[in-house]
């Protein structure tokens, strides 16, 4: 009902040469979501709930904040995927393959189960504790104390997380207090507060320990990431076999500069040949970052990021996976990079050419890149025609 397989979010897997991978041509049939200004309405909190809010004495300030962060989210939609971007927060979801109710969840920003804990906690402690599906969650190693299903909710304290599934967990809940919980229930609804179910295939809860500092901010520009695994060794050169420089007994967070193509790793039963540079100057495989094989938003270290506005252009967001720019302002055109991930790009003009049709947007803008390259404006967030961006 709510599990979501980030198995290329959270475990990467194999990746080809980042050159190559831009020379993929885009096409105009992928699924991708609406751009934030055309549905901004599906994210945005209806009003407050007043029986959504902390309903016990007793629970730490961090689990109350969590339950405030959750409670803050009444109303949004639940999205298959949702919650599962590089940061906590509402994303766009996807089609689960299965629930006809999930063939809309492209279309709607919001958080599946795991994504809004994901959130809550994020939002309470500064730290992105509980990146992952209900099944990690329930297997954190940040657990102040867990209680059986057959516990009950009498143990239970306001934002405690109670766990649904036989072998594998497939849903997650924020208990309230008073037999009462908030949750992501599943496609086609929104978030809810809902009675508490302790029967079927409950689990059992988990109480999170959110202490501890919050780690500063990344050194230099870099960009913070959860890694996953248990000794997981970083070292002087993208090489297994160059010295190790530091050891992580656990889960942790590193601030990563850039990365490039080195030698090829196998572990944990992925193969990937990218390592990231950290803020120390050390190299960690990005086996063991979570994220997709190549990390969004970082540069690669051979290259440079996209420079900041000049000569007049604009910065905007764009939307979506698997997004090309091209040679010319037509989808047959040559390919000139290649968007993983949602990113920043720097517009100089737009003009009409031709026209593009994607997830039901039809759309003949285009946007002139400080590279030179061109985008539809379909992938850019904003209206069809871009406020303030003059005309090529």
């Amino acid at each position: 009902m709510c599990s979501v397989n980030t198995t290329p979010r959270t475990r990467p897997r194999a990746g080809g040469p980042l050159a190559a991978v831009a020379a993929v041509a885009l096409s105009a049939a992928l699924p991708l979501a609406l751009p934030a200004t055309a549905r901004a309405a599906t994210a945005a909190p209806a009003a407050a709930d007043a029986s959504c809010a902390v309903l016990a004495p007793g629970a730490s300030a961090t689990a109350e904040a969590a339950v405030r962060a959750a409670c803050g989210q009444i109303g949004v939609w639940y999205s298959w995927g949702g919650g599962h971007g590089a940061t906590p927060g509402a994303t766009y979801g996807y089609y689960d393959g299965s629930d006809p109710d999930s063939l809309h969840d492209g279309e709607r920003m919001g958080f599946d189960c795991s994504g809004l804990v994901r959130y809550a906690y994020a939002q309470a402690t500064g730290r992105d504790l509980l990146n992952g599906t209900s099944d990690d969650q329930f297997h954190t190693s940040h657990a102040a104390a867990r209680f059986s299903a057959g516990q009950g909710t009498a143990p239970l304290l306001p934002g405690d997380l109670m766990f649904w599934g036989s072998g594998h967990i497939h849903h997650v809940a924020v208990y309230l207090g008073a037999g009462q919980m908030v949750e992501a229930y599943e496609s086609g609804t929104r978030i809810r507060v809902a009675p508490v179910r302790t029967g079927g295939d409950y689990a059992g809860a988990v109480r999170i320990d959110g202490s501890g500092s919050v780690p500063p901010p990344p050194a230099n520009g870099g960009t913070t990431f959860e890694t996953w695994g248990t000794g997981v060794r970083t070292h002087s050169a993208p090489s297994v076999r160059a010295s190790v420089v530091d050891t992580f007994p656990g889960p942790g967070q590193v601030s990563v500069m850039c990365q490039q193509h080195a030698e090829t790793v196998t572990a944990e039963g992925y193969t990937n040949d990218i390592w990231s540079r950290l803020a120390d100057g050390s190299w960690l495989t990005n086996i063991y970052i979570k994220g997709p094989a190549s990390l969004p938003g970082v540069p690669d270290c051979g290259g440079s990021p996209t420079p900041p506005p000049s000569g007049g252009s604009k910065p905007f967001q764009t939307w979506g996976t698997g997004v090309r720019t091209h040679a010319s302002a037509d989808v047959g055109a040559p390919v000139v990079d290649y968007f993983p991930q949602p990113t920043t790009v720097n517009v100089v003009c737009q003009a009409h050419a031709q026209t593009v049709t994607a997830e039901g947007y039809t759309n003949d803008a285009w946007s002139r890149l400080t590279d030179g390259s061109w985008m539809t404006n379909i992938y850019i967030k904003g209206p069809e025609w871009l406020p303030g961006v003059a005309t090529c």
